[in-house]
């Protein structure tokens, strides 16, 4: 059985990820979401509810398309995750040229660790290269329009969030 692992911290998960996934679901027998903590990050979203979107879209695209994708939370080195689920294959995305120079140190700190676990890189759709969770936060908070990046339950937990506190 073929494992990957997308590994990331989903803060929140966006339709550059779920394009991934998708694609993704195509290379393996079962695909691993990775859910990082990330304390360091100092995610909007926590765990939990990160776990619970991005399970949410899983089972979505489960429902349409078959396969198996498992929702997994770590906070340990990535290799370490990937030998901790089976993953021969960890599954990273590229949007820029910027995103590829952090994603080649990483493959080979990754390769060092574990010349076993190969790294597939999949260059994001044309139209979902822009949409970084970051910037969506940022336009939520705003009060902008985010329907373009996210699905609408994720677009109702960043309103949620964003709501002003009476």
């Amino acid at each position: 059985m073929r494992i990957g692992l997308y590994p990331g911290t989903f803060d929140p998960v966006t339709l550059g990820h779920v394009d991934i996934i998708q694609r993704a679901m195509a290379l393996v027998d079962r695909l691993v979401i990775g859910v990082a903590i990330n304390r360091d990050k100092g995610p909007l979203f926590s765990l939990e509810d990160r776990v619970s979107m991005v399970r949410a879209e899983c089972d979505a695209i489960t429902a349409k398309t078959g396969g198996e994708i498992v929702v997994h939370p770590f906070e340990n080195l990535l290799i370490d995750c990937a030998r901790d689920v089976g993953a021969t294959v960890i599954v990273r995305g590229l949007r820029a040229v910027a995103d590829f120079e952090y994603e080649f140190q990483m493959v080979g700190m990754n390769r060092a660790l574990d010349a076993s676990i190969e790294t597939v890189f999949l260059m994001a759709d044309a139209r979902r290269q822009a949409i970084a969770s970051k910037l969506v936060k940022e336009i939520a908070r705003l009060g902008g329009d985010i329907s373009k990046f996210v699905t609408p339950p994720v677009a109702q937990a960043l309103h949620r969030r964003f709501a002003p506190q009476t």
